[in-house]
């Protein structure tokens, strides 16, 4: 193993390069990106699974999706198959100006905690895709093999998502089947403190819009009588929380499973320190924490939240004197354990419907609708995990829950039989993942591809199938 790993740490600036490399493709899978970028993507990726040494790699395609990227190397006969996940496709840039460097040309800077890269997906989730080869290519560049099978799946439309999983998944089923999925797309409780992620929120996604003009007229020839839609709107979502930020939807904070005492006592270990969670989360001076819970750091995962992603009416650079003839806002839910996101769905609409006020028409655009994910994270399988982690990070890691939402993993868990779903990253809280100057710190980057490597020593040797 000692050979293996002095290898990788002495081939990593290659990796590094591979990274780059993805990062340089904009690969947004979003509506109104050229879906021939992320192709491009696609290509780039296959080819960097067949140069580190899979086999048989293909881009496996879904009528109307983004495209699936699948390389295997199954040489080690009566040993475990690891179905190592992670993505190609990434969030849209953000606001140009925002950004220290710019999002597709990825660039080394010193940032928190070291030398990171910025960019664009460098942590979210291409990272994950060089985790994969660097460790697969750390075996096969010294010992010649790989001591598990491994097969590799790398998702085009995660960003979005996943709408096309389902029939992905009925598709090829039987060529992913495997003993363990390796889901590189997590974070880490802070720099240099890995996490094995044992919870995921779901996602409940809705446009609405809200219209009550043919077109937009002038503001002093018509307003008064003529209702706003803006207004309405804006109403409207005022109306989904309380006054300390809590959902307000009827039905939906009912659904979620009370807190057990063992719960409270693991979240009330975990390092919360408010000077610092506010620095990583950007929280100006005087802005209140709405907290819920023992710990905000708990909170995140296991607590359900409401954001407003986005509104529009008119627009910044253009507004007028006008009344708008419509408005729109994009909300979203994040679910935790006990909610169910089809009750959760129907009741943020008939909560808005109620809420609509003056007549106006209202419209809704179902975005997303995932439940959430959770494990007790027993078993060899978890067990070999903490060993890797902590042989790569030189730390014992956390077990931890994840704000956000992966719509792959209870869909794959399932459809492999229950088989263990162990989800690592590389991601910290100063990545900034989906916002402005994204970026990877560099030191952490080469502990997870060392970990991986150690997890495959690890599987091998205490995994039975």
């Amino acid at each position: 193993m000692k050979k293996v790993a002095d290898h990788l740490e002495k081939t990593f600036q290659n990796h590094l390069n591979d990274l780059k490399e993805l990062v340089k493709i904009p690969s947004v899978s979003f509506p109104g990106f050229p879906e021939s970028e992320v192709r491009r993507s696609a290509e780039a990726v296959k080819a960097l699974l067949e140069k580190r040494g899979l086999e048989n790699c293909k881009i496996l395609e879904i009528p109307g999706a983004h495209p699936y990227i699948y390389g295997e190397r199954l040489k080690a006969p009566g040993k475990p198959t690891l179905l190592l996940y992670a993505h190609h496709d990434v969030q849209p840039p953000g606001v140009d100006a925002k950004w220290r460097t710019k999002p597709f040309e990825p660039t080394l800077k010193e940032g928190p905690g070291g030398e990171r890269l910025f960019g664009r997906g460098t942590a979210d989730d291409k990272a994950g895709v060089v985790a994969h080869t660097s460790s697969i290519a750390a075996y096969l560049e010294t010992l010649g093999e790989l001591p598990v099978n491994v097969k590799v799946v790398i998702e085009g439309e995660e960003e979005i998502g996943s709408p096309h999983l389902l029939e992905f998944l009925k598709t090829y089923r039987k060529q992913l089947d495997a003993d363990v999925l390796v889901l590189t797309d997590c974070t880490n409780i802070d720099i240099g403190m890995p996490s094995l992620t044992i919870a995921l929120r779901g996602m409940v996604g809705v446009g609405i819009e809200v219209r009550g003009l043919n077109n937009s007229v002038h503001s002093g020839m018509w307003g008064g009588p003529v209702p706003d839609p803006a207004m309405a709107l804006s109403k409207m979502l005022a109306s989904l929380v309380d006054e300390n930020g809590k959902i307000a939807i009827t039905g939906v904070l009912e659904q979620v499973r009370p807190l057990s005492k063992s719960e409270e006592a693991d979240m009330n270990r975990l390092p919360f320190d408010e000077e610092a969670f506010r620095k990583q989360a950007g929280v100006r001076p005087g802005v209140e924490l709405l907290k819920e819970g023992p710990n905000p750091l708990g909170q995140i995962w296991r607590f359900p939240s409401l954001t407003v992603n986005a509104f529009e009416a008119s627009s910044r650079k253009n507004a007028g004197n006008i009344i708008n003839e419509s408005a729109w806002a994009k909300v979203t839910i994040r679910l935790v354990a006990g909610m169910n996101p089809e009750k959760v769905l129907e009741q943020l609409k008939t909560h808005l419907h109620e809420k609509t006020p003056w007549g106006l028409e209202v419209k809704f655009e179902v975005e997303s609708c995932t439940g959430p994910w959770d494990v007790i994270p027993k078993g060899p399988a978890f067990e070999a995990a903490k060993i890797a982690m902590k042989k790569g990070y030189g730390v014992e890691p956390y077990m931890l829950g994840c704000g956000g939402t992966i719509p792959f993993v209870q869909p794959f868990e399932e459809a492999l039989g229950g088989a263990p779903a162990l989800l690592v990253g590389v991601e910290d809280p100063y990545t900034n993942a989906h916002g402005e100057n994204e970026s990877l710190l560099v030191e952490d980057f080469k502990k997870a591809c060392l970990s991986q490597v150690y997890l495959f020593s690890e599987i091998s040797e205490n995994f039975k199938k």
